[in-house]
């Protein structure tokens, strides 16, 4: 497996976000050996919170104005939902600031020695990524999908819980694959692309 090469023991992680996927990236970081210093989230400020989930709450996204990006490592816990990009837009933002995101592989995932799994991307237990495959950067291949041979996950892509990409699968950039979906060897699909729950692909949507 190729992954971009960020030890995440080297350096205290910040968690972005305070959702239910936020939850699973915590224990994800820790399982890996990380160790998570606190999280940032504006509604926990404004709703004067002090602790989340037995982490303190270090402010809001302006938290990280006082920290120099080679202090720590960010670790996206936004979760990504059809046509919403609040979750690109955190990774780019704090990205061109000059931080980073390691890729979270969890010890339960099956990735192969010639997969490719780029920066910020998040693969969850159970997973699988066969040969030649790639997740492009920012995202997220959820709990038991998986993604076969020379396929291409699309930067900021979902593929939620549950989805079998085929082999030679092109999926682009914000797409979201709903959970149980199956998409067919060899299917293109486009930047932006939403795929329902349980559904069937064996054409592309470009």
């Amino acid at each position: 497996m190729s992954s971009d090469t960020l030890d995440l023991a080297k350096r205290p992680c910040v968690l972005l976000g305070a959702g239910g996927h936020a939850k699973v990236v915590a224990d994800l970081a820790i399982a890996l050996g990380g160790y998570v210093t606190g999280v940032c989230d504006p509604v926990l400020v404004n709703e004067n919170h002090r602790d989340w989930q037995g982490f303190p709450v270090l402010g809001g996204d302006d938290y990280l104005l006082s920290v120099l990006p080679q202090d720590v490592w960010l670790l996206n816990g936004v979760g990504k939902m059809p046509g919403n990009k609040a979750r690109a837009a955190l990774y780019v933002r704090f990205r061109e600031s000059g931080f980073r995101f390691p890729p979270l592989i969890h010890p339960r995932a099956s990735v192969a020695p010639s997969a490719v799994v780029h920066e910020g991307s998040q693969v969850m237990a159970g997973a699988i990524i066969q040969a030649g495959a790639e997740v492009g950067c920012n995202a997220i291949v959820n709990s038991a999908s998986s993604v076969d041979h020379d396929s291409c996950i699309g930067a900021h892509a979902h593929v939620a819980p549950g989805v079998t990409v085929c082999g030679n699968v092109t999926i682009g950039e914000h797409a979201f694959i709903g959970a149980g979906a199956t998409i067919i060897q060899g299917v293109i699909l486009s930047a932006n692309c939403f795929i329902k729950a349980g559904s069937l692909v064996i054409k592309d949507r470009v």
